[in-house]
């Protein structure tokens, strides 16, 4: 056994001793060789349960993140997924195993480009890429089944809210001031405080549930220049 299937095994132990219980999600991490989303100087980390910087200043999420985010958003394989974020490529390919087909939005066309061959040398055909400002969504795609944001947004994202199915669900890190109301007695939190958040649309309006702190850069209008 090699080293990066033995990391992979570790981490899926890891994974289930941290409450990810979904077989499905835990079979997508596992097919999914993270070493091919990360620079050659981190390959040996790959397989730790941190997050890792990738180009243009961006990061790869901690496994245990991206696990409990999938989990969170129950896909089936009928679905239509959208991601607000395709960084180095490695959510869309864990969501690809488990739904019909991603759509995937990234404002760094260098970023874009370099997950596109990863999505290529994978065989994963089931993802469709562009550039693009996320905080639009992709609304001549919409409506969507679920959605997961990878970055984190001041306040829900009305836009993205509305590309959702009625019953659809929305994954996304949020700024906790934005989620804490002046009068509700509870602690102010501290500024760059998150919390992931999950929104379900319903024919009424909206079920909102705030899930646990994360860390995460933020989402930035428009697209980027290049670095």
């Amino acid at each position: 056994m090699d080293e990066a299937e033995q990391g992979k095994i570790e981490l899926i132990m890891s994974l289930r001793r941290q409450g990810i219980r979904d077989k499905r999600v835990l079979s997508a991490i596992e097919r999914i060789p993270r070493e091919t989303f990360v620079a050659g100087t981190f390959r040996k980390q790959a397989y730790e349960d941190h997050a890792l910087p990738i180009e243009c200043g961006q990061t790869i999420s901690q496994p245990y993140i991206v696990a409990y985010m999938t989990e969170q958003l129950k896909v089936t394989d009928r679905m239509k997924v959208l991601e607000i974020g395709t960084g180095s490529g490695y959510q869309a390919a864990v969501l690809a195993k488990l739904c019909r087909r991603v759509y995937t939005i990234e404002r760094y066309r260098t970023l874009l480009k370099d997950a596109e061959k990863r999505f290529e040398e994978l065989h994963l055909h089931n993802i469709t890429a562009k550039v693009g400002d996320g905080t639009k969504g992709w609304p001549e795609q919409a409506p969507f089944d679920r959605i997961i944001v990878t970055a984190a947004a001041p306040t829900v994202p009305q836009t993205l809210v509305d590309q959702l199915k009625v019953g659809g669900i929305l994954v996304a890190p949020i700024a906790a001031t934005a989620l804490v109301r002046p009068d509700s007695g509870a602690p102010k939190p501290m500024p760059g405080d998150q919390r992931l958040v999950r929104i379900e649309r319903t024919e009424e309006g909206v079920k909102r549930e705030e899930l646990l702190p994360v860390r995460f850069v933020p989402l930035v209008e428009g697209v980027a220049k290049e670095s």
